[in-house]
């Protein structure tokens, strides 16, 4: 089969590989479709992403994969063959891949699905519990912006964020727009949206935030205008450690400042001097399978009730040929949304 690979030196090319092998409580699944994470994929190109370190190159790249089961293992129940399904990924395997290893594989022909129900009660890699089934009436190419909408909701209920709690939220992106959709969905208010883009704070009203700032503006004033006391919440949805700081002075007394995703810089000089007596930190760098297969059903209801529509989180659409361009206009930052390569 063709992969993905980030060599030693930060290169991507494609690569002639053997097929993943399956044991009796995995599935082998065709891809139909990767979706380019502008986060993760980018920091494992370019060697900063948190854990992969020099001994993880050559890796084959790609986590937001949807495929199509085409073979069965002996113990496999969950699965049939046509079953259309979320997060399929290589695995390193010396034996067949020497040398090359992970970055999850999603950009290949082929990947692996683990069946929980196979595992029973214990066993199972975490992974197996967001490998879940995608129904018949969602389009499997869109379908694959589940995963990153798994990842928020899952992490906004990681913070703890209620309906009825003020957010200030700075990052109008992709992700930042998905934070602000979902709280608003749940109840979340008031939402205070920051950016420096104009197009992005348009989009982030449309979303469901209260009020909407361009971030070079007095950030405190606008927040202690609407949130007097500070507050509940400051959301960091771009991975900018400096905005740690700024959120001191944002929040109430025993207010959360949340950072999702890893940094590009892995460590900075905290200032609480105008924070609160009392305030939390909390990264949310790894959104845990298990949580994001819980959160599954809601996402699906709000595509079926119209709460929210995937091709409003989606610009760009490639063929898999053309994955090289792809990814050199995600760095030439020319990939507004998200973008999704097609086999």
């Amino acid at each position: 089969m063709k992969t993905l690979i980030v060599t030693e030196n930060g290169k991507l090319e494609v690569h002639e590989v053997e097929k993943p092998r399956i044991h009796s409580k995995q599935a082998l699944v065709k891809m139909i479709c990767c979706g380019i994470c502008n986060g993760t994929d980018a920091k494992l190109i370019h060697k900063n992403f948190k854990g992969f370190g020099a001994d993880k190159y050559p890796l084959m790249l790609g986590h937001e994969g949807v495929g199509e089961v085409v073979e069965v293992g002996e113990d496999v129940k969950g699965f049939h063959v046509g079953d259309k399904v979320l997060l399929p990924f290589v695995n390193a395997d010396k034996e067949r891949y020497g040398t090359l290893e992970s970055g999850w594989g999603a950009f290949s022909e082929y990947g692996v699905v683990d069946d929980l129900e196979a595992y029973g009660p214990a066993g199972a890699p975490e992974c197996a519990y967001g490998q879940t089934k995608l129904p018949d009436d969602i389009d499997p190419v869109d379908g694959c912006m589940i995963i990153t909408l798994r990842e928020v909701l899952s992490s906004i209920k990681r913070f703890g964020i209620q309906a009825n709690q003020s957010v200030a939220v700075f990052g109008c992106g992709p992700v930042g727009l998905t934070f602000i959709r979902f709280m608003s969905l749940l109840g979340v208010s008031p939402i205070i949206a920051f950016d420096i883009v104009p197009e992005k704070l348009s989009e982030a009203k449309k979303a469901g935030a209260d009020y909407i700032f361009d971030s070079r503006e007095d950030v405190r004033e606008h927040v202690r205008s609407i949130c007097p006391e500070g507050a509940d919440y400051m959301l960091d949805a771009v991975g900018i450690s400096a905005l740690i700081n700024q959120g001191m002075e944002l929040i109430r007394d025993g207010g959360k400042i949340c950072c999702y995703g890893i940094s590009p810089n892995l460590g900075m000089d905290l200032d609480w001097s105008k924070a609160p007596y009392n305030w939390q930190l909390q990264f949310q760098q790894f959104p845990s399978k298990i949580e994001e297969g819980e959160v599954t059903n809601q996402i699906l209801a709000w595509i079926r009730t119209g709460g929210i529509d995937l091709k409003d989180y989606i610009s760009d659409y490639f063929q898999f040929e053309d994955v090289l361009d792809a990814f050199q206009k995600l760095d030439q930052k020319q990939i507004a949304k998200k973008g999704i390569v097609v086999f």
